[in-house]
This record gives C-alpha cells, sequence and structure tokens, in this order.
C-alpha cells in the first residue's frame, strides 16, 4: 500500500475516464527513470517512476511539456490514496498504530479514516449494560458480560512495546478481569494520536467495489445526526470482528420452555440463577465460564450439553457434563442418552457467525469460526479482492498481539 497515488482531478461522477491501471514500474526499470507508456486516450505519455517495485500506480495524462513538444496534454497529480479501517476495537487500532509507526519511521502513509459505531474504542471490550439494541437502535457489539475475567494469562496477551507492569507501575495478578484489560488497551493506544483518525457513533452501512474504477465506495451513517454520506477509497480494511451476531440453533420442542432462554451475547450476570437449575448448551470457553460463574453465583445445578465431546474437567459436585439434546418438552429437556432433567434456565453457548451485513455477498468473508478461513492470504488479505484486508477474522487465542502482526 503506497502513501502516493496519482488520479487525475475528478469528481466522484467522472472517475474511470481518461485513466488507465498498469503495475508499475516494470521489474527492469529503476524508480527516478523516465519512460513513454501508452494509456487510453492518449497516442503515448512520459512519466516519471515515483513509487516502489510491484506497487499500484494510476496514471493520468502527463503534465504539458516545455522541450518544445506538444503542449496542453493534461497534468499528472500526485495525492494520497484513501484507506478505509471499519471498527476501533482492538484490530482496528492495531492498524491504525502500524501506519503510524511507519510513518515515524520515515513512510509516506495513506490518509486513514476509521469508522465506529460505538462511542467509544474498545470493541469487544467495550462493556455495555445494554442487550439487543443500543441506544442508536443498532445491534449491541459487544458480547462482555459484568464478570467476565480473562480465560488467557496476561503474560500471552500482553503488547511487545508495552507491558502491562508499564501500564499500571506495578505487577498485576496473571488472569485479570475485563475492566483492568480495557484499560490497558486504552492506555497503549492514548500514548498514540490516531483518536483523531476515528469518526466515532458512525456506522458504515454498504460497501461497494467499482471494476471500472477501482475503487470503493463506503456510506456511512452519523448515528447522532442521521445523516448518511459516501466516499471513495483505494483499500477498505475490514476490523469489524465477528463475535458480535450470535449462532441460534434451532433445537425440537424449545419454544414450549417456559423458563428463561438467552445467548451468550446477551448474558450480562449469572445473580438471577441463584436456586435455579442452569442448562449449558455448549462445550467450549462461553459454557465453561458462564457455568462456572452460575455455580458460583448459588446456582442449584450446571449442566453443560456437549455436541461432539465433553470438556472433561473434574467439576465440583452440582456441575455435570451430559451430550446433545434430543428434544425439550416444557421445562424437561430430553438428551441423546436417554436421560433428562428439568431446568429453570437455559443458556445458548453455541457460537457467533461471521456476518457482515455492510458487505455484498461477493465481498463478504463465507466462513466458520476456525483458525483459518479460507479466501485469505495469509489470513489477511481476500482472495476475492486484494484491496480488501481482514483483521482477526479467525478463532483466536493470542488476540492482541495477532492484531498487530496482521496489521
Amino acid at each position: 500500500m503506497n502513501g502516493g497515488r496519482c488520479r487525475p482531478a475528478t469528481t466522484a461522477g467522472q472517475r474511470g475516464h481518461g485513466r488507465s491501471r498498469v503495475r508499475w514500474p516494470p521489474l527492469d526499470l529503476p524508480a527516478g527513470a523516465v519512460t513513454t507508456v501508452p494509456l487510453k486516450g492518449h497516442r503515448q505519455t512520459t512519466v516519471r517512476t515515483r513509487v516502489s517495485r510491484g506497487a499500484a500506480l494510476t496514471l493520468g495524462p502527463a503534465p504539458a511539456r516545455t522541450d518544445g513538444g506538444p503542449a496542453g496534454a493534461g497534468k499528472a497529480c500526485l495525492t494520497k490514496q484513501r484507506v478505509a479501517i471499519i471498527g476501533a476495537g482492538p484490530s482496528g487500532i492495531a492498524q491504525l498504530r502500524a501506519f503510524e509507526s511507519a510513518q515515524k519511521k520515515g513512510a509516506e502513509i495513506p490518509e486513514l479514516v476509521c469508522f465506529e459505531k460505538q462511542d467509544d474504542w474498545g470493541g469487544q471490550w467495550n462493556y455495555s449494560w445494554r442487550t439487543g439494541t443500543d441506544q442508536y437502535g443498532e445491534p449491541v457489539h459487544s458480547s462482555m458480560y459484568r464478570n467476565l475475567w480473562s480465560n488467557g494469562p496476561k503474560e500471552v496477551l500482553e503488547f511487545a512495546d508495552y507491558t502491562f507492569d508499564e501500564h499500571f507501575g506495578k505487577p498485576i495478578s496473571s488472569y485479570p478481569p475485563r475492566e483492568v484489560l480495557w484499560d490497558y488497551i486504552d492506555g497503549r493506544v492514548k500514548q498514540s494520536d490516531v483518536k483523531k483518525l476515528v469518526r466515532f457513533a458512525t456506522v458504515v452501512r454498504w460497501v461497494e467495489f467499482n471494476e471500472d474504477t477501482e475503487m470503493f465506495s463506503v456510506t456511512v451513517e452519523d448515528l447522532k445526526t442521521g445523516e448518511t454520506e459516501t466516499s471513495e477509497f483505494d483499500y477498505v480494511v475490514v476490523g469489524s470482528g465477528h463475535f458480535s451476531f450470535p449462532n441460534y440453533p434451532d433445537f425440537d420442542g424449545i419454544e414450549t420452555f417456559p423458563g428463561f432462554v438467552v445467548h451468550a451475547h446477551d448474558f450480562r450476570g449469572a445473580e438471577s440463577f441463584a436456586n435455579q437449575d442452569v442448562l449449558m448448551i455448549g462445550a467450549s470457553y462461553s459454557a465453561e465460564d458462564i457455568g462456572s460463574q452460575a455455580y458460583k453465583m448459588g446456582a442449584r445445578s450446571v449442566t453443560m450439553s456437549y455436541r461432539t465431546e465433553p470438556m472433561g474437567y473434574d467439576w465440583p459436585e452440582g456441575m455435570q457434563e451430559m451430550p446433545g439434546i434430543k428434544h425439550i418438552d416444557g421445562s424437561t429437556v430430553h438428551f441423546v442418552n436417554g436421560e433428562s432433567k428439568d431446568f429453570h434456565a437455559i443458556v445458548l453457548c453455541t457460537g457467533y457467525l461471521h456476518h457482515y451485513p455492510f458487505l455484498p455477498s461477493e465481498l463478504a468473508l463465507h466462513s466458520p469460526n476456525n483458525l483459518y478461513p479460507e479466501h485469505l492470504y495469509q489470513g489477511v488479505v481476500s482472495e476475492v479482492n486484494n484491496r480488501m484486508f481482514w483483521l482477526g477474522a479467525q478463532d483466536q487465542w493470542l488476540t492482541f498481539n495477532m492484531f498487530d502482526a496482521q496489521a
């Protein structure tokens, strides 16, 4: 992604006329060399190479000659490329900081605009008590719950250039709660000057790619004013994450269950489960953590239903694992091993969907949650359109450092 791009001075409606795209410069042409190339609508034009080998450059007609040659051939212009970054969570922030770091080392960087639909950065770590929709009527992004603690030690989450000890001024425990992690993320990025590049409370409504101009049109809405606008960008970085749209599998008879049913995305606290029999559907991080919280907060029993294999921990009395669900009849859940049990509440710990309502199907990522989604070169570059990049699209473990590496 190069900072300079030659673009004729046209309006958005004129883009695509009087210009063509070439790979520039050729492998045998050094930077600074002068050569003649054909351009659409012109017999030939003379240009001077200004970018690194293999970088994409859009050429307009050359400036009027002063050596006696024909004048009025038009004027070449070099303007910055524009990059849209969707989301100001940890991955979007990593991208902003990567550009800032490159600039500090002397590199020319493109014009950056980051769109974030929440009022502050942090993505998933920006906890909200709201469920369903937020104050603007948008789907709530965060799946954080009130008493969430990190399930990975801080030593493997720590940023390479900013330690927890440096941030807090003292050692802290290895498994910090969500508030501590958000404060750490916020503290690191506050050392930079990238917040001015983020348009908060601004949701991306639609992204479209024009094959003729090779530009993205990005339509956004200011959630505070209701105003919409469309701008053009050379590249798009998708950093909106994939843990916001819950996966709701169907279970035979679940509509007859009279108790409380909630997906982990909308779970905020286990206090209400005291003295209740609670069923967790799922056998991964959410089921383990929410089930343990329910037990600690006084649930009478906690059962976790697994689809493929149990977690296999040495659970305390009152916690157990059961195989998949055959059907539900009122308060009674029947399992495939022939056993059954009555419950007061069901928590669906059934994962999330790759869902990007702002992208047309040909640009969206279609993948289950896995470590290496298909059609992403190096896990980042879209194989469908190599002007689109994805950060944090993987089912993640060591997230913060992965975002930095990808950015």
